[in-house]
């Protein structure tokens, strides 16, 4: 029963788990105890286990592996103490003291000792503990007088919590009495304060979980949701009510049957899961890491279907469970708060309207048939909490009320007037739209007003892209949006605040944000089935046709400006005019500039980075202008060549260059260089090439630190021999270093200017002169002969990156413009990836034009823009020799298929 689970017994032991006569026997007979013992423990796991995979549920059996760990070790503590067997009091604590054990769990034990130690006790203690880890027995122990559990409880609630769940095993019963007297809450730690400090104890718990229970790999025991939180409403139970069980919380009045039932429910389905998870890792595990997920799913009956993968179902059980196991806790403790902190605090309500009124900060109806006389009333709560933000939340009776009701939330409610105006207001409010609609999704009316969001609570996707569930990555994205209007973060993104702060409907936004995802898992293409809701839902709530297509609009493209930024080139003049015709206008523009940023820095807190930023600033900026020219009249490239040198060369004259001899270096660069490169990074390069003299016989390689672009910029000038790319990106690969952007530009006179943005994989402990030394080095020695090409070094990926595998794909493209191939490669992301795409270029005598490289997740997206030998496009043989040589090397990475949901 939860956290207070009654007392396991010997009874409950069947022979063919334990049997205790034939034990005992051999035991008698003389038999080394401790080989018989181990020989017992492990037969009678095995046992277990087998039970559990024919279907036996863990709540069956994890009492009966805490009644066999009692007889075993009540045998030892006998074999050990001998004739001091009553002089001190053995106990079991925490999840053994409340009879669980799962098939790795520590055995807790305490042993109680007496004032004064008799002769020769501490050495047959001493023994008693080897004794046990020789049997295979995980043991956590500690050895207290009565004085030192009061002194310990005193000091540590996690002390007089595990006190307060002991049982006993063997020896002196008045000892253990004598203790829990000492350490009762008439002495230590008293009702009110020992709720405080578990409350406390909870709160720092979740945050080291980041107050969600929704990561890649959530940890069963400690997230939020997790048995953890089952145990908090036990503890209280047992410390202020003196419960014995759960259970009597009913009778009590602080459990309904349906929470109860719902309390239980989630443990066992947790304990399932902690048993499958203990035995699979064969060690104590309560992170549900990949290296399990799918195997789990697999045991507990799912299958892949044609949308879904079997884990991914698996998961969304998972979460979901979790997520109706947060809110009953929050509930129970709030409770347990009004009962315990504030029983005796007679505060007036101050009354909002007929239907609410405030006591003690806290919301609550004026009858209990508020929401069956006025069921729009269960919006009317979360915007009444928004005007009024000094409200510190939900009482706890309203909350059950609201869990009781919520069913009445159908398609007659959405149908009302009153309540699409609520919902409407609620995005319309200045402020407080994140709060609510966080709050509506955990309370379950959020799911139940847009039953298409319910679809998606607890949904995840296996991939290391999206670390939160749709659900979660959903309302951050929203608060992600409300972020930009909130005068206190303006310096965070001042022209993205600046842009909000212009938006005659900021709500339109948020809707788009509230839809852009809500179709995942339905198969098809998940921005136009969103889109066709959004714009359901926008005409239902009484938006203009316009609005409602301009929502729609920005969730059928909320991916096209992510993906024009990181797969295209956006130093293309004809990309971005294609882009700007797409967008249209302005307006729609910075809606999907908002947007996309949002949901970027909502998919992974580790996605967004300086590169990123740069990017679709970049792609914002220069559509921005060819939208005020006019879709009409395209940017002419001539143009923008002319406006970078132009700025360029003053840069260069403030730094007393001459202009003859910058018109020298650049007489033989290409317009695509002053494309692609900006003002400041190509008088970087003409100085260097100019301080450098001529690079025929040395190449040129410098680096710097980029901070607008978040990396080290490398930059090679050097003759343009083959192998060059796959020279520098393998230097990159030893040095260690992710590369996330690469520029190749050919001369017409026969050089090379490279570009790569790359990251240290690790941190490094090494001054930052001597570590560029050292890359220039590396990169030059490289380079020196680009006939002496190594073959990549294998390094060992990741422990994440090994349980998802990416079907390999190579797909070609004509660039005509260029006179070029496009070569896009799509694969299992892994250490060193890129040294071998250059180890393979190289083998085919290609040359590498431009590149484009995206890691999303576990998967590599890269385009590389590469000619032959000869600088022609590569022919139909090539094309066809070149994808069989890439798919021979990365092919058989994969065996799960990927739907390419995007960002």
């Amino acid at each position: 029963m939860a956290a207070l689970a009654p007392e396991a017994t010997a009874a409950s032991i069947d022979r063919q788990l334990l049997d205790l006569d034939h034990l005992d026997a051999r035991l008698a007979a003389g038999e080394n105890a401790t080989p018989v013992l181990q020989q017992a423990l492990r037969d009678a796991d095995e046992t277990l286990a087998a039970r559990f995979l024919e279907g036996t549920p863990a709540f069956e059996l994890v009492p009966l592996r805490a009644a066999v760990m009692d007889e075993i070790v009540t045998r030892v503590w006998t074999l050990c103490l001998g004739s001091l067997v009553d002089e001190a009091c053995l106990a079991a604590v925490g999840g053994y003291g409340r009879g669980e054990l799962h098939p790795a769990s520590d055995t807790d034990l305490m042993i109680i000792i007496p004032a004064t130690l008799p002769d020769g006790l501490e050495a047959c203690l001493a023994d008693l503990v080897t004794r046990l880890w020789d049997i295979g027995i995980e043991v956590g122990h500690s050895v207290r007088s009565i004085a030192d559990c009061v002194t310990e409880a005193e000091k540590d609630i996690t002390v007089a919590t595990n006190l307060m769940e002991s049982r006993v095993l063997a020896g002196d019963r008045q000892l253990f009495d004598a203790m829990q007297t000492a350490t009762s809450p008439f002495r230590v730690w008293p009702g009110p304060a020992f709720f405080e400090a578990k409350l406390a104890e909870q709160q720092r718990r979740h945050e080291r979980y980041h107050d969600t229970a929704y990561n890649l790999e959530p940890n069963l025991k400690e997230s939020p949701g997790g048995l953890r939180d089952i145990h908090m409403v036990g503890w209280v139970a047992k410390r202020h009510f003196s419960a014995r069980a759960l259970s009597d919380l009913v009778g009590l009045g602080f459990l309904t049957e349906s929470e109860y039932e719902d309390l239980i429910q989630g443990q066992h389905f947790l304990w399932d899961i902690r048993f499958a998870l203990h035995l699979l890792a064969g060690r104590r595990e309560d992170r549900l890491l990949f290296d399990f997920q799918a195997e789990l799913a697999r045991q507990f009956g799912y299958k892949d279907t044609e949308h879904t993968l079997a884990v991914e179902q698996f998961m969304q059980r998972y979460y979901r469970m979790i997520m109706r196991l947060t809110r009953l806790n929050e509930m129970l403790l709030q409770l347990y708060q009004e009962t315990i902190l504030y029983a005796d605090v007679d505060e007036k309500p101050t009354l909002l309207n007929k239907r609410f009124q405030v006591k003690r900060g806290f919301i609550e109806v004026t009858h209990r048939n508020v929401f069956r006389r006025y069921p729009f009333a269960m919006l009317e709560l979360f915007l009444l909490m928004q005007q009024h933000p000094e409200i510190r939340g939900i009482r706890a009776a309203t909350v059950r009320l609201l869990r009781e009701h919520r069913d009445r939330i159908d398609a007659r409610f959405r149908r009302d007037l009153r309540a699409r105006s609520l919902f409407m207001e609620i995005l319309r409010q200045p402020s407080g739209i994140t709060h609510a609609l966080r709050r509506m999704h955990g309370h379950g009316v959020l799911g139940r007003y847009i039953p298409a969001f319910a679809e998606i609570t607890g949904r995840m996707q296996y991939d290391l892209f999206h670390v939160y569930t749709v659900d979660t990555h959903t309302l951050m994205v929203v608060r992600n949006l409300r972020r930009f209007g909130v005068a206190k973060h303006h310096d965070e993104f001042p022209l993205l605040s600046e842009m909000h702060a212009r938006l005659p409907k900021p709500e339109l936004l948020y809707l788009a944000g509230l839809f852009h995802d809500i179709a995942k898992g339905r198969g098809g293409d998940h921005s136009e089935l969103g889109a066709e809701d959004a714009y359901a839902f926008c005409l239902q709530h009484g938006l203009s046709r316009y609005d409602c297509r301009f929502v729609a609009w920005l969730v059928r493209k909320h991916l096209l400006m992510s993906m024009t930024a990181q797969r295209r080139d956006i130093s293309d003049p004809g990309v971005i005019n294609e882009f700007a015709v797409e967008v249209g206008d302005l307006n729609h523009l910075d809606h999907l500039y908002l947007l996309t940023v949002a949901d970027i820095r909502a998919t992974d807190p580790k996605l967004w980075n300086s590169w990123r930023e740069s990017l679709l600033l970049e792609l914002y900026r220069r559509t921005s202008r060819a939208v005020r020219r006019g879709l009409g009249r395209p940017i002419d490239e001539d143009e923008l060549v002319a406006e970078a040198q132009h700025r360029a060369r003053e840069l260069l004259r403030r730094r007393g260059l001459h202009h003859m001899t910058v018109r020298s270096i650049w007489r033989h660069f290409t317009p695509d260089y002053f494309l692609r490169y900006s003002a400041a990074e190509v008088a970087w390069h003409t100085e260097a090439i100019h301080s450098a003299g001529d690079a025929a016989h040395a190449p040129l390689a410098l680096i710097e630190t980029d901070a607008k672009r978040g990396g080290m910029e490398v930059f090679i000038y050097t003759r343009d021999r083959a192998n060059i790319f796959a020279l520098a990106v393998s230097a990159l690969d030893q040095l260690g270093l992710d590369i996330l952007d690469a520029r190749i530009i050919t001369t017409d006179n026969g050089y090379t200017l490279d570009s790569f943005l790359v990251q240290s994989e690790r941190d490094e402990a090494e001054a930052p002169e001597a570590r560029v030394e050292r890359m220039r080095e590396t990169l030059i020695n490289h380079l020196h002969d680009p006939q002496a090409l190594p073959e990549p070094s294998s390094r060992i990926a990741p422990r994440r990156l090994r349980h998802f595998k990416t079907p390999t794909q190579v797909d070609f493209s004509d660039d005509t413009r260029n006179d070029r191939t496009a070569m896009e490669l799509i694969t299992g992301d892994q250490p060193g990836l890129l040294a071998q795409v250059g180890y393979i270029f190289a083998r085919h005598g290609l040359r590498v034009q431009n590149a484009k490289i995206a890691t999303i997740g576990e998967r590599a997206e890269d385009v590389f823009f590469v000619t032959d030998d000869e600088n022609n496009p590569l022919s139909s043989a090539m094309r066809q020799q070149l994808r069989s040589d890439l798919l021979s090397a990365f092919e058989g990475e994969s065996d799960i298929m990927r739907r390419g949901d995007g960002v």
